[in-house]
């Protein structure tokens, strides 16, 4: 299993900007419901804060790269965010229904 996380940091003034195109990236996706994907999105307590986790079946090949709605917020992130993302792999050691 192919498990992700991205961290980044908003900009302040992008935070209603972020949560809106995410809202319209999830509504395609669950419109569209691609498989060998799971890809979940939150905010940190802090509002600025946000970490992504995606799991993919085939890390060659991410279906969410065919949604135009994805393609438009990654396009857009660079000027939102308040630094550069961090992007991590992680190591499943147990999960219940999440992965």
């Amino acid at each position: 299993m192919n498990v992700t996380m991205i961290r980044a940091k908003v900009k302040a003034e992008n935070v209603p900007d972020i949560q809106a195109a995410a809202e319209k990236m999830f509504g395609a996706i669950n419109a569209v419901q691609p498989g060998g994907v799971k890809y979940a999105s939150t905010r940190l307590a802090d509002g600025v804060s946000v970490v992504a986790l995606l799991v993919l079946d085939d890390p060659a090949d991410n279906p969410l790269q065919a949604i135009p709605e994805f393609r438009e917020f990654q396009e857009h992130l660079p000027e939102w965010l308040a630094e550069s993302p961090t992007v991590e792999p992680l190591t499943v050691i147990g999960s219940y229904e999440l992965f």
